[in-house]
């Protein structure tokens, strides 16, 4: 038996639901029946989430024999444990679903999003919005106002209006008072700078790969004194990032990004390009904020560790393992 609710559902992105937008009536085998009500959502957002749980746990108190559940297009791995610690059930298009109340017992997960978002800022991670993340990122304590953070991203107003909206839907900033005006901090940095790493790859800059005769160590001095002489932008990253700033990784190839004319250094340091079995690769930055952050270290220019973090989680030479112990020597104590 499946009720459809006559009022519209008042949806949690303006406030908690008063009434279900779906219920259905099931028997158990012991012939209790129990009423299944359903929150219907688009997308499922964290923040939504905490609301739908407040309003189920209040249905749930006055009707004992109900069981909340919410169902969207996709949920994530999150927000199934989210459901799941907080006493009600979900479900997705794509087929992933908890369910658990007298006895009754389901729980798929894993299962890929079929859907994309299609609107005009498809992700938190595009080059212009990921130029918001790196100044929130450098910065986890700072409290905010949209114009500021514009003005250091070098963004619009507009733009950073809706990474934020973004970043407050999945609970990555809190709102705060500041200044007698509204403003917003990180609230997550560590979630944060994950969940863009999943999406990153050090590929999507232009990369030129050669060969050298010289010793790792002594390509790195060679473009740090070329750079320097020529004042060139540049910041090593990767291995030789990693080398500089948390050691972990043995490594016969050294990464830089180079903000300058790519054949000149290779001719000048007397490199031969080639297409396989490089000892040296030189990155065009994708964005010019990859290299927002730069340091120096040892009398070497180096990504920030933001940047590096990055660059190394998809690296697949020990890249993980060396973003993970980046991670603890240097960005959760800076958190």
């Amino acid at each position: 038996m499946t009720e459809t609710n006559p009022f519209p559902a008042l949806h949690a992105r303006q406030q908690m639901f008063r009434y279900p937008d779906i219920s259905i009536v099931v028997t158990t085998r012991d012939g209790v029946e129990y009423k299944l009500v359903f929150e219907v959502m688009r997308q499922v957002q964290p923040k939504h989430l905490r609301l739908i749980a407040a309003q189920f746990a209040l249905l749930m108190q006055q009707n004992p024999n109900w069981y909340g559940i919410v169902a969207g297009s996709y949920l994530s791995r999150e927000s199934l444990r989210f459901c799941r610690d907080n006493g009600m059930g979900c479900m997705d298009a794509a087929g992933n679903c908890f369910l658990s109340f007298d006895g009754v017992s389901i729980n798929v997960e894993g299962r890929p999003n079929p859907y994309k978002e299609k609107r005009p800022l498809k992700s938190l991670f595009s080059p212009k919005a990921t130029r918001v993340l790196r100044v929130l990122l450098s910065e986890p304590e700072r409290n905010w106002k949209v114009q500021e953070l514009a003005a250091s991203a070098n963004v619009s107003t507009g733009l950073v209006s809706n990474v934020k909206r973004k970043l407050e839907d999945n609970e990555f900033v809190v709102l705060i008072s500041h200044g007698g005006k509204a403003g917003f901090r990180l609230a997550n940095p560590e979630a944060l700078l994950r969940k863009w790493a999943a999406d990153y790859k050090y590929t999507r800059n232009t990369i030129t790969n050669f060969y050298s005769m010289e010793s790792t160590k002594r390509i790195e001095d060679q473009i740090a004194q070329y750079c320097r002489a020529k004042d060139t932008n540049y910041a090593f990253t990767l291995t030789s990032g990693a080398e500089l700033v948390a050691p972990f990784l043995r490594y016969q190839r050294v990464f830089a990004y180079l903000d300058g004319d790519t054949d000149e250094i290779a001719q000048s340091l007397d490199w031969q390009q080639v297409s396989s079995g490089p000892n040296v690769s030189i990155l065009k930055p994708y964005d010019d904020y990859v290299l927002y952050g730069v340091r120096e270290i040892e009398d070497k220019r180096v990504v920030s560790d933001i940047q590096l973090y990055l660059d190394l989680y998809n690296f697949r030479q020990g890249g993980r393992e060396a973003a993970e112990h980046l991670l603890a020597m240097r960005l959760e104590e800076a958190w």
